[in-house]
């Protein structure tokens, strides 16, 4: 929400600034629709010529993010601390027997069921499951570098693939101005076609073809891209998770003590939602 907050203080701002300092809104706003129907139309035609059809999907979902915020809070870092624990112990003490049921369908298992939020989550649940899969076919030959050269692969490489609507976003900001540009461009070809007018005419197509180039660069630098930058920043945090997992399972694989397992994995998590070490000790120690 803080998003839609953002453009509509920026909206108020720039208008509203342009109304008390004596500007007639008029002009803009007749203008506004046919430069919005140029940019929009030419930046929507761009973003179809760059990208397919599943990065268009993935952009429309980077949008409602960008509303919503980072899907995991405090109370899903301790979950995955508290899971990811859970289900090393039961490795360590029960061996491969008892853990199948728990990797092969995380949807079925009981101890998925007690956290629904990562459940629910595909690329965390894979990430858990199938280097747990790896500790039992490697039948306790695998070492923990190899493991970790696999999860930072693998982290690594959603990673990137999730970051692909903020790029795209941060490549349309910035092509914005040019689009605004040509739409400008047009107007004045538009006005001097009608040179012959008088200089009332002329000075409003004018002003209507400058409206292009303002509205490219408002876009450009007020909205697109600091949506951009959100987006990244809500990435970036929602990652943070997949790295408590993976702090957990390398920890508990070199037989850390379990205190040293739980501060790694904690301090994986930024302050924000940073559990305390005692909120983590003691949530462990209850299940």
């Amino acid at each position: 929400m803080m998003a839609i907050a953002g453009i509509v203080v920026l909206l108020a701002m720039v208008f509203g600034g342009f109304a008390l300092t004596g500007g007639n809104l008029g002009p803009v706003m007749h203008a506004l629709p046919h430069e919005m129907l140029i940019i929009g139309g030419a930046a929507v035609g761009a973003l179809i010529v760059s990208n397919d059809m599943t990065s268009l999907k993935q952009l429309g979902g980077g949008f409602g993010r960008i509303i919503k915020g980072p899907r995991f809070g405090k109370q899903e870092y301790l979950a995955a601390i508290f899971l990811t624990v859970k289900l090393m112990r039961l490795l360590k003490a029960e061996g491969a027997v008892a853990i199948e049921q728990h990797v092969e369908d995380p949807r079925a298992s009981s101890i998925w069921a007690e956290y629904p939020a990562l459940q629910n989550d595909h690329f965390f649940a894979h990430l858990v499951c199938d280097t747990l899969r790896l500790l039992v076919v490697s039948t306790g030959t695998v070492s923990s570098v190899a493991i970790e050269d696999v999860l930072e692969t693998a982290i690594e490489t959603h990673h990137h693939d999730a970051m692909r609507p903020a790029e795209q976003l941060q490549t349309l900001g910035d092509a914005l101005p040019a689009l605004g540009i040509v739409a400008a461009v047009l107007g004045v070809v538009k006005t001097m076609g009608s040179i012959d007018q008088p200089p009332s005419v002329l000075g409003a197509m004018i002003g209507s073809a400058l409206v292009g180039t303002f509205l490219g660069v408002l876009l450009a630098y007020g909205i697109v891209s600091p949506m951009a930058a959100r987006l990244k920043a809500i990435i970036d945090a929602d990652s943070e998770i997949y790295q408590v997992a993976r702090r957990v399972i390398l920890a508990s694989m070199r037989n850390q003590p379990q205190p040293i397992v739980l501060e790694t994995a904690r301090t994986a998590i930024s302050p924000a939602n940073q559990p305390g070490f005692t909120e983590v000790f003691e949530g462990v120690r209850g299940r």
